[in-house]
């Protein structure tokens, strides 16, 4: 039995505001509950409703900027930054530059629609 797994094919979560969510590891991907990885693409001018979620998420900015609204303060990540936001905070993503924002996201554990809590 091999002691790997090669992703190959992603799920791409279905979204109606833009968002390209690819989850090559996680609960819809590969039944993992333990941790989710995504490669995500957010457009221009986009956001998230808030939401205070039950697992603690990583984000590492590739391409673009991207606007976190945590707790009160506003943060702007660029390419190269990263940012770990501890579970139980409650948090907004946007987007609201005019050029997309391409970043990977890990959940630990994996993001779970249950457990995200938006508002």
């Amino acid at each position: 039995m091999k002691k790997y797994l090669i992703q190959n094919n992603p799920f791409v979560v279905p979204t109606t505001d833009g968002k390209l969510i690819e989850e090559h590891h996680g609960l819809a991907s590969t039944n993992n509950p333990e941790i989710s990885i995504a490669h995500m693409v957010a457009p221009p001018n986009w956001s998230e409703p808030y939401q205070t979620p039950e697992f603690d998420e990583y984000t590492y900015i590739i391409k673009g900027k991207k606007q976190f609204i945590i707790e009160g303060e506003t943060i702007i990540l660029k390419a190269g930054q990263s940012i770990k936001i501890e579970k139980n905070t409650r948090v907004q993503y946007s987007n609201p530059f005019e050029e997309s924002c391409e970043y990977i996201a890990i959940c630990t554990p994996a993001f779970d629609f249950t457990k995200v809590n938006r508002e």
